[in-house]
């Protein structure tokens, strides 16, 4: 069981950069690319809730469980 992390596919269709994501939410560009590279242990519902917003989609569009 495993969480996968799709917010490169997210970036990539509202043709955001980890860059600019990551100005508008408020956290660095590592802990942004952490996320996107699926290598994140946790993430704040804070942190979801912000990137949602800047992205505007839910976070089903972002995590997805997979057995």
């Amino acid at each position: 069981m495993t969480i996968i992390v799709n917010l490169d596919v997210i970036l990539a269709k509202k043709k955001i950069s980890v860059t600019e994501l990551s100005e508008q939410v408020g956290i660095t560009m590592s802990n942004i690319s952490i996320l996107k590279n699926g290598k994140a242990k946790a993430i704040r519902f804070s942190t979801l809730e912000k990137i949602c917003e800047v992205l505007e989609c839910q976070p089903g569009d972002i995590l997805e469980y997979s057995k």
